[in-house]
């Protein structure tokens, strides 16, 4: 075959992947922006009418209207053909939070970095040594206990699945940790803002605890935006504080497991830091430092900003998509037990540590 065959095949074979793509993408606009509409409908509804009205996000909107579709119809064959659309939420969740950088300015940064950097660092100690007892004490095995570990002391979804080919983990160990996650990480999404709002916290310290408390980054943005706009930006930088980490401790894991084995890590560590980093938080700093420069008039700001919300739209609807209870169900009971035994009471623990801090450097 030549080399222009070869070449006509592969663009044939991405325009193919590219289109199927298209039915999911409507799906999430139409979920996100069904959210959008219902939350304008309320406040102009409450405004006309004089009534007070529970303020309720679009992000909210977004994620109910997803579970129920993805609920009622995503037992259906014919829904596999969203699939591939549904599944590039991922993908404009790290570029909402990548443009999210242009709303911060470096100092912003600066002002939560040593505060933020010493509540990350005991966040991931004592959830990362909570999980770990729990698991030798629920019979779990060495590589799901690990991986529960990661998943609740950084970054959720994202750090198990860097995790499992690192260090060798089943498949089906991979499903019960992902499924303990984002099913605790479902609940944690309606319930950080209940009590948030019962305990009067401001925006700073409750976006800080989100970013904190909650393990997967798509709920924590979710969470952090249903309280308030400014909880969201709180949210977002204590959490890409915590994904930054994710190389270092993958790679901590790996050459654990590795050892245990009598086997060797391959390749370049500085190689393999570089392939687990999450690059979107690159993007974040990058676009952070061009905003902090004053390299963007107030029109690209706003404009950016927008994109960035336009991007998250597509994300909260693609959340709810894919929490899937029945599939959740299946995932067996040990390893929720021990996920919701930790994740309570690292919850607990973040919540206690954030109001501290409230309340000694006063966060505002």
């Amino acid at each position: 075959m030549t080399a222009t065959a070869i070449d006509v095949r592969r663009r044939a074979s991405f325009v193919g992947r590219g289109l199927r793509t298209v039915p999911g993408l409507c799906l999430l606009f139409a979920i996100g922006y069904a959210g959008k509409s219902i939350e304008t409908f309320f406040k102009v509804y409450g405004k006309s009418h004089q009534l007070t009205l529970p303020n309720i996000e679009y992000v909210l909107w977004a994620i109910l209207i997803g579970l129920v579709v993805g609920n009622v119809f995503g037992m259906f064959r014919w829904f596999s053909i969203f699939a591939a659309g549904i599944d590039t939420y991922e993908l404009f969740l790290k570029i909402g939070i990548a443009l999210l950088g242009v709303r911060f300015v470096f100092g912003d940064i600066l002002k939560l970095g040593g505060l933020s950097l010493v509540l990350i660092a005991l966040e991931f100690a004592i959830a990362g040594a909570l999980m770990v007892w729990l698991g030798k004490r629920f019979g779990l095995g060495p590589k799901l206990t690990a991986l529960l570990a990661i998943g609740s002391s950084i970054c959720g979804v994202s750090a198990i699945i860097a995790a499992q080919g690192s260090i060798d983990a089943d498949e089906q160990d991979a499903s019960y940790a992902i499924g303990a996650i984002l099913a605790l990480g479902a609940v944690g999404l309606f319930l950080f803002p209940i009590v948030g709002h019962a305990l009067h916290m401001s925006s700073h310290a409750f976006g800080l605890w989100v970013g904190l408390g909650i393990d997967n980054t798509a709920e924590v943005v979710a969470a952090g935006n249903i309280y308030s706009e400014e909880a969201g930006k709180w949210a977002v930088l204590a959490k890409t504080a915590r994904n930054a980490t994710i190389g270092f401790v993958v790679l901590g894991v790996a050459l654990y497991f590795a050892a245990r084995a009598g086997k060797k890590l391959q390749g370049s560590r500085a190689s393999f830091l570089w392939e687990k980093f999450p690059k979107f938080v690159l993007g974040f700093l990058v676009l952070s430092a061009l905003a902090s420069l004053g390299l963007f008039s107030k029109q690209q700001l706003g404009d950016l900003a927008n994109l960035s919300r336009w991007a998250f739209l597509f994300t909260f609807a693609g959340v709810g998509l894919r929490t899937n209870f029945a599939a959740l169900r299946r995932q067996g009971a040990r390893p929720l037990i021990v996920g919701a035994i930790g994740e309570v009471a690292v919850a607990v623990v973040t919540l206690g540590m954030v109001l501290l801090a409230d309340r000694w450097f006063q966060l505002g």
